[in-house]
């Protein structure tokens, strides 16, 4: 079946309000209404740029949406500095990272975390991104589709088929993170295809083929369109090249073609 291909930038930690309100009004002014049909688009800035930017994406009635890049799974309550699901939900947001590399790597987050996470998300009618990914060392041991795969079985643990197929997944390649090193497009496409061999495995087929797997490990304009067309690869979850109008937009017209 043909996916709906779904292009997500995630700003990490970059742009004030001001910035990221230049930054979206950028994007705004060069998306293309008639995009809206071919590809889904999110862009997921930090948590004090979110409000703003879906502010300018309302007010130019464009059809690109705001995600959070992090969430905590509980509801509310004496957790300083978390956000919750609501919080999310009222500034507008669709989707929300989960499970980040770098999440995982710097902050201690687990696979149950981005269990929580994801019920959460799910509960609040928000569409979990959910990150999966080895390291260079897992990947050198030759051990890197059992390593994904057991990432993926642990954070949809508990998860009924019917909100499963709400949910994304990214596979973001550690080693590819941020460094200019990308996987090749056979290399994400083996482990695009492992992920929902496994999502068939726990939800059936038919489901499988409804899920967006996305690819995460610096995609660009350069190398976007051979990554896309890739049986399994559904789109991208995009970290630097996010940043800049021109290489965003061009990748989600990659994502069109």
């Amino acid at each position: 079946m043909t996916r709906k291909p779904l292009i997500a930038g995630n700003w990490k930690m970059n742009n004030t309000i001001s910035e990221g309100v230049v930054l979206t009004q950028e994007i705004s002014n060069r998306f293309e209404k008639e995009w809206a049909e071919d590809v889904d688009v999110c862009i997921c800035p930090p948590f004090t740029d979110i409000k703003p930017a879906k502010t300018v994406l309302d007010t130019d009635r464009c059809k690109v949406a705001v995600g959070g890049q992090n969430v905590y799974f509980q509801p509310k309550g004496a957790y300083t500095g978390e956000i919750s699901v609501a919080m999310l939900k009222e500034c507008g947001c669709s989707y929300c990272i989960v499970g980040h590399s770098e999440r995982r790597t710097l902050f201690g987050e687990t696979n149950e975390d981005v269990n929580l996470k994801a019920k959460a998300l799910i509960e609040g009618k928000i569409s979990p991104i959910v990150c999966v990914g080895e390291s260079l060392e897992v990947r050198d041991d030759g051990a890197y589709i059992d390593y994904v795969c057991r990432q993926v079985e642990a954070a949809f643990a508990g998860i009924e088929a019917a909100d499963a197929v709400t949910c994304v997944v990214a596979y973001e390649p550690i080693w590819a993170i941020g460094t200019g090193r990308t996987a090749t497009p056979e290399q994400a496409e083996e482990v695009c295809a492992a992920v929902r061999a496994t999502l068939g495995r726990l939800y059936g087929a038919d489901v499988a083929e409804k899920m967006r797997v996305l690819y995460g490990g610096s995609m660009n304009e350069g190398n976007a369109e051979l990554l896309l067309a890739q049986p399994n690869i559904d789109g991208g979850l995009i970290g630097g090249a996010a940043l800049k109008a021109a290489s965003f937009i061009a990748i989600i017209e990659a994502a069109v073609k």
